[in-house]
């Protein structure tokens, strides 16, 4: 997701505005640009690539305004250039914008026949078209802009200044975050948070289809009808959002290691001796069908979830890829629990999701940022309390997201009476026990730092895993390619036989997760398979299989003898760590993968 960062300040926004756009980088970007309005003349400065670029720029050709709007763009429509990099300009207005604007060919149509060209290939110059237009009508900002809204299709976040306008920022809202910042005379305009917090510590978000009138005094903000409301301002831990890698080379590094505290944190919110610690709202007794719906690696902790959920509470489960969910129109009922799991909470598929289940189905939501639009607008959210996230490819949020749906598995089991005390509390002792052998698992990282140097020379890998094991081989696999770039396929071990075997060769590393569960002898008769056709394979198991996979194995790694049922816990470290080091090796970006964005906020 890109970038927006808004300020109608007292000093000169320009470095103000850099240095919070250095904070949204984890959100992935090819270019970055500000526009300030000076002595009420517009200007602007863009650039593509990293942030240090239009960092030079601005030295070389300063930006003087204390009034400004910045941007780092990921590309959608049109590729990575000066041209297509926001804010875009057209006459007296300058806008940036998070979103697409799906009717924009049509509307291109319209403008050209007015004569009116552009200079990009994007999308947003659209609207910078449409109110430049407006306003050649006549129209003052406020209602060139208002008109321009309802013009447009699509999910969007956008901040406009005008030229003449020192004191003068409008903001919108639909489908993509926006939060304003109030200050002592000065305010605000950010796409999250982190952005915002050394500024300010007193957030309004809007809500969808809100826009708002901004100046030094304060917002005034109407809703989709257009008629003025009052938002609520929230105060945000600053100390939260303030950011660094703590000392490690990498922010995946830093947080593959916060593991161990986070998932003790976590468990500590939802977990008692006796069980799970759900808030009021969160009731199975008359569920008979749970949907879960994500994305990502959110989707694959879903995955897992329901091995455990049908396991231990015998509820059928059903498991959807959000941007396919509402399009197939699933039936759903009053006795259907629908639950999204997001780590931003602003994922547009899921989203969407949650909006088709609204009126059909309860729905809980597991998300990162308890602010966010889907956990405003589920019934119940249950926070995963992982901190910011900054890494795009997802690490802790990931075992953290695993750590409240285990609860959440405990929690429906006791509901439903499918577990007596004792078993219940068996299973919770066994899920407080994970922090520590997820802080176990991380000293075997310089055993998978010597495989993954193996993986590197790789040009395709495969994974398996049976049971819950196998969504674990998905995670891998997904880590594996969105950071070092090598292609990778997971499979349930038992389907290697239905196709993917064929694959198999002397230069196909196969990683395999194994503990030493009930699912291990079938597991170790399909890595004989491997093997006996040249397969290389890599195990990763703890003292018992490893043993049990014998001879003939290419590299292991050993992992702590930990409780089967909460296994994929423990395993996703190896999964983590093989993916990161490998990544290293290749010297790729392991922080900002190319082409990916931490957060999408677009179908």
């Amino acid at each position: 997701m890109c970038g927006i960062v808004g300020i109608l300040g007292t000093h000169e926004v320009s470095p103000i505005i850099l240095e919070a756009l250095k904070r949204l980088e984890y959100r992935g970007y090819d270019s970055a640009g500000i526009a300030t309005v000076n002595g009420g003349a517009l200007d602007r400065r863009r650039a593509v690539g990293k942030l240090v670029n239009l960092s030079d720029r601005l030295v070389h050709d300063p930006l003087p305004g204390r009034s400004g709007i910045g941007h780092t763009r990921w590309a959608t429509h049109g590729g990575p250039s000066e041209a297509n990099a926001h804010p875009h300009r057209a006459g007296p207005v300058a806008v940036v914008h998070n979103g697409i604007i799906e009717n924009y060919a049509a509307l291109r149509t319209e403008l050209a026949e007015r004569g009116l060209a552009w200079e990009s290939e994007t999308d947003t110059e659209t609207v910078a078209l449409l109110v430049q237009a407006a306003m050649a009508d006549g129209a003052g900002p406020v209602d060139a802009v208002r008109a321009t809204l309802g013009r447009l299709h699509g999910a969007f976040a956008l901040a406009f200044l005008f030229d003449g306008q020192d004191d003068l920022m409008i903001c919108a809202r639909r489908g993509s975050p926006l939060a304003i910042g109030w200050g002592e005379g000065e305010m605000y305009l950010g796409s999250d948070a982190i952005a915002l917090a050394p500024m300010t510590s007193v957030i309004t978000y809007l809500e969808d289809g809100d826009w708002a009138v901004m100046t030094r005094h304060g917002a005034t903000v109407h809703d989709a009808q257009g008629a003025v409301v009052d938002r609520p301002r929230t105060r945000i831990d600053t100390a939260a959002a303030q950011i660094d890698k703590g000392g490690h080379r990498h922010w995946m590094a830093k947080e593959i290691a916060e593991q161990p505290a986070i998932l003790s944190d976590t468990l500590a919110h939802y977990l008692t001796p006796q069980g799970p610690a759900l808030p009021d709202g969160v009731d199975f007794a008359d569920v008979d069908r749970i949907v879960m719906v994500a994305c990502g690696s959110a989707y694959l902790a879903c995955l897992t979830a329901k091995y455990w959920i049908e396991g231990l509470a015998r509820i059928p489960v059903e498991v959807d890829v959000a941007s396919e969910f509402r399009y197939r129109e699933p039936p759903l009922g009053e006795r259907t629990l629908a639950i999204l799991v997001s780590q931003s909470g602003e994922t547009a598929d899921t989203l969407a999701a949650l909006r088709y289940c609204k009126g059909q189905a309860r729905i809980l939501s597991v998300v990162n940022v308890p602010t966010s639009s889907i956990a405003r607008e589920a019934d119940v959210t249950l926070p995963i309390h992982a901190g910011a996230e900054i890494g795009v490819a997802s690490t802790k949020a990931f075992t953290a997201q695993l750590a409240v749906l285990a609860a959440v598995a405990l929690k429906a089991a006791s509901d439903k009476g499918a577990l007596d005390a004792a078993a219940l509390a068996a299973h919770a002792a066994d899920l407080a026990r994970m922090p520590a052998l997820v802080a176990q698992a991380l000293l075997a990282e310089p055993e998978l730092q010597a495989i993954a140097r193996n993986l590197a020379e790789a040009r395709d890998i495969l994974f398996l895993g049976r049971g819950a094991m196998y969504p674990l081989a998905l995670e891998g696999a997904l880590k594996l390619k969105e950071i070092s770039y090598i292609h990778a396929e997971a499979y349930a071990a038992g389907e290697l036989k239905h196709g993917p075997i064929a694959l198999v060769d002397e230069h196909v590393p196969v990683v395999v997760f194994a503990p030493s569960d009930a699912l291990l002898p079938k597991t170790v008769s399909n890595m004989h398979e491997v093997m006996a056709r040249s397969g290389r394979i890599v195990m990763i198991g703890d003292a018992d299989s490893l043993q049990t996979g014998g001879d003939g194995l290419w590299r292991q790694a050993r992992m702590p003898q930990g409780p089967h049922l909460w296994a994929p816990l423990l395993y996703a470290v190896p999964a983590q760590l093989l993916a990161y080091h490998t990544a290293i090796a290749k010297g790729t970006d392991v922080d900002q993968p190319r082409n990916l964005a931490k957060s999408v906020t677009v179908e």
